[in-house]
């Protein structure tokens, strides 16, 4: 896919006395080498790649097949969505399984039943299913958009019907978010790797969502803020969450304060890294991870293995990726499978995510803080208190705190 740093690469070729360009293998003849005309033919594919670097206007709409739609849609996806990346590379490998190569003009409303019959037999949830063709008609919005895909599809889509909850549906229910029991995580961590048990540390400690903490920036902490009785407590503040849409989010940014334990946590992690990087790096996993494997190996290395250690170790690679929710959910599924083959069956681990922690923690602040405060005020019922609320951040910071002690 031709980008705005590949204009400088765009390579002009000579088919016997005319200029011509290739793009995504197809040829383009600007016209006679040498003439104004072959200039300003070049000029305009400039101008068409920078207006549109899907490259849609290279083929008539009816020649658009649904490969080359997921194709520009997923590199798209990737810079604006990352957050839903991975559903929408999974509802588009469903969809090339099942319709690739076809022209996208000559799918309609039977084919996209047919989808989200494929999605179901997925073994997910209709939740889940509804979601998947949510983002299929979220990228033929997009394709009608960049004029890849006419309204006509776009409507055929639209027309299928959600799944319903009922007797007679396909898909199960997801099952509800419950809270993970304090013992059970704590079962857990030794079977995680050190930077997966930081991460599980500190979002058991704040509660923050999964993603908050995975993508957590050195240059996103605030190490100088200080309370009135002279505690140092860390100030995070995400540069991305879920509430960022929301019209007050200026005069009430999402605000994580780390206490000591956190900080002790964190702060090695800090050492060497500039404010671009992310404190929680899937290459420090790889590293642990070999680490254990080198100390569990009863063979010698191998001297070719050790030689390319060292010339990796001179010329280390800087990667700038954070982990994702997903991979974070499965580093600690992964663990518990392992820890469960050497465990007997009434010692196995239950199966637990990232975001029941969050519940756990939500679940423990609202019994402490809501009863204290209904109990204070002489008040009978919560949703009452609850409209009292309007001191999250302070809340926070003095939970904060309190860990800090």
């Amino acid at each position: 896919m031709t980008t705005k740093s590949s204009l400088k690469l765009l390579k002009v070729c000579k088919d016997r006395n005319y200029d011509c360009v290739y793009l995504n293998k197809k040829k383009i003849i600007l016209g006679r080498s040498g003439t104004p005309e072959a200039e300003a033919a070049l000029r305009k594919l400039q101008i068409q790649i920078l207006s549109d670097p899907t490259l849609s206007f290279l083929y008539p709409q009816q020649q658009i097949t649904v490969d080359v739609l997921c194709l520009a849609y997923l590199q798209y996806a990737k810079e604006s969505d990352p957050s839903h990346y991975f559903g929408i590379k999974t509802a588009c490998t469903i969809l090339l399984k099942n319709f690739g190569g076809q022209a996208i003009e000559s799918l309609d409303s039977s084919h996209f039943l047919i989808l989200q019959e494929k999605y179901v037999e997925h073994g997910v949830s209709r939740q889940y299913c509804n979601m998947l063709m949510g983002y299929i008609r979220r990228m033929l919005n997009w394709g009608k958009l960049k004029k890849m895909v006419s309204l006509k599809v776009k409507e055929e889509a639209k027309a299928v019907p959600p799944l319903k909850k009922g007797k007679k549906q396909r898909a199960p229910d997801k099952p509800k978010r419950k809270a993970v029991r304090e013992g059970v995580v704590n079962r857990t961590l030794p079977y995680l790797l050190p930077t997966i048990r930081a991460i599980v540390q500190i979002q058991r400690a704040t509660g923050a969502r999964p993603s908050e903490i995975c993508n957590m920036k050195v240059g996103e902490i605030d190490t100088k803020f200080t309370t009135q009785d002279g505690m140092n407590i860390w100030m995070y503040v995400p540069g991305t969450h879920k509430n960022a849409w929301r019209e007050d989010d200026d005069d009430c940014p999402r605000i994580i304060p780390l206490g000591k334990p956190e900080q002790e946590i964190i702060a090695p992690r800090l050492i060497g890294k500039s404010d671009d990087d992310y404190v929680f790096s899937p290459r420090d996993t790889e590293q642990e991870r070999r680490e254990r494997d080198a100390a569990r190996r009863k063979t010698k290395v191998q001297p070719s293995q050790l030689a390319k250690m060292r010339r990796n170790a001179k010329k280390p690679k800087r990667q700038r990726t954070p982990y994702t929710a997903e991979a974070y959910n499965r580093a600690i599924h992964r663990a518990i499978e392992v820890a469960n083959k050497h465990l007997p069956d009434a010692e196995r681990i239950p199966f637990w995510t990232p975001y029941m922690l969050r519940h756990s923690k939500v679940t423990n602040v609202i019994a402490e803080a809501l009863n204290t405060a209904r109990a204070t005020v002489g008040q009978k019922s919560l949703a009452t208190t609850q409209r009292y609320d309007h001191s999250d951040v302070i809340i926070a910071i003095s939970q904060a705190v309190d860990r800090s002690r």
